[in-house]
């Protein structure tokens, strides 16, 4: 059956505005060339929008023609303001943008582990409220807090999982409590970052593939067909607790040491580069597992310059180890991840993993071709395997496309 008139208009509104976020301002005549729509019917959804508080002039095109300008209409930005949070063991990243995703204020605090539950959320609020004053923003319509851990698919909780932070679970009903009327969401760090990579980064031309998310912890994220797969318990892609060779005992159901965090996760990474005689030397001791992967990449003439390995390829002017040490490291590196990798790939022929986090991202192409050539010989199934592209910003870039697709859903509908 045809649309009734009102919804027709509502599905050419929505048309229209979805062309103005993902293509910028434009004008009456562009969206009637992008729509198909009627020269009529687009002067009517425009003096609608523009009503309706939604759309505004931002501006005239053709000023270097000769003739009448052109009104070019914009997305009215501070009709919402969004939040997006990452928070981390460590600490709170927060961000602030408007409606068309433009930051207008970001900030982060350290936050110390042992200052208890109420302290520690009582910093990360402040901090959200701070941030949006900067902003100008008096109201938030939508945060959307990325945080390790399960998410629960019933009531969308964080839920509570043992050995992470109390506070991280408290957090989110404290924002619902200090800020009323804002629609708050949670969402698994590892999946905000596979979103991101998928819109902006180094999946963008992927609608299937895995984010292997490499960092202080392991985990993974599963896009099949451009959908998130979240699992029956909200709980796929915690590759944390995968058994694999090599550890010494299992995991439990309570904690993912002996699983494949184990072998890749951040502490793991260390001792590994330790072992290869790629950490220890004055200057890089302490240092975090991505540093190290990025100078073992730079003593490998991997860096950016492309050169033989030495003190000028290594980040901030640290000696890059040797060409055989960080070679050994890498390699061994890359065995580990190919055990994960070639599982996911066994499981869910995904055709590519993305190795995420700063981790993935510090390996670059250097760890990104080891790992896919250990997989072309432990699987049949082709996988791509490539590097991030937005390393650990891929969270707040995550969850703030999220924050921005759900207000923009509501607001547009």
């Amino acid at each position: 059956m045809p649309a009734s008139p009102s919804t027709a208009r509502a599905i050419n509104d929505r048309l229209a505005l979805r062309l103005l976020q993902h293509e910028g301002p434009l004008t009456a005549g562009q969206l009637k060339q992008l729509t198909g729509l009627s020269r009529p019917t687009v002067a009517d959804l425009v003096e609608r929008l523009t009503a309706s508080g939604l759309i505004e002039m931002v501006g005239e095109s053709g000023e270097q023609r000769r003739g009448p300008n052109a009104r070019l209409y914009g997305i009215v930005g501070n009709r919402a303001y969004l939040a997006a949070l990452d928070v981390r063991m460590e600490g709170v990243s927060v961000l602030v943008s408007d409606l068309v995703g433009r930051v207008l204020a970001e900030a982060s605090v350290p936050i110390d582990g042992d200052s208890g539950t109420g302290p520690a959320v009582e910093q990360a609020v402040a901090l959200v409220e701070r941030a949006a004053k900067e902003a100008g923003a008096e109201h938030l319509h939508t945060v959307c807090v990325g945080a390790p851990g399960l998410i629960d698919p019933a009531t969308g909780e964080l839920r509570d999982t043992t050995g992470l932070p109390a506070w991280h679970r408290r957090l989110v009903a404290a924002l619902h409590e200090r800020l009323p009327g804002t629609r708050i969401v949670a969402e698994n760090e590892t999946n905000l970052a596979a979103l991101a990579e998928q819109r902006d980064g180094a999946a963008h031309d992927r609608d299937t593939f895995v984010l292997l998310w490499l960092g202080m912890g392991i985990g993974a994220a599963v896009v099949l067909d451009g959908t998130l797969r979240r699992g029956a318990s909200g709980g796929a892609g915690e590759i944390g607790f995968l058994p694999v060779p090599g550890t010494r005992g299992l995991p439990s159901s309570t904690d993912c040491e002996g699983g494949f965090h184990s072998l890749a996760g951040a502490g793991a990474v260390l001792e590994l580069a330790r072992e290869c005689g790629v950490l220890g030397a004055e200057g890089v001791e302490g240092s975090g597992a991505a540093e190290v992967v990025r100078r073992a990449v730079a003593g490998v003439g991997g860096g950016e310059s492309g050169a033989e390995g030495g003190a000028d390829d290594a980040p901030d002017g640290a000696s890059a180890p040797d060409h055989p040490s960080a070679a050994r490291f890498l390699d061994a590196l890359a065995d580990r991840l190919a055990l994960g990798v070639a599982s996911v790939v066994a499981l869910l022929d995904p055709g590519c993993v993305v190795l995420g986090g700063e981790v993935g991202q510090a390996g670059g192409d250097e760890l990104a071709v080891r790992v896919a050539e250990r997989i072309v010989r432990m699987s049949p199934l082709p996988a791509e395997v490539r590097p991030s592209v937005l390393g650990g910003a891929a969270v707040l870039r995550g969850a703030l496309l999220t924050a921005q697709d759900g207000a923009q859903g509501e607001l547009f509908g």
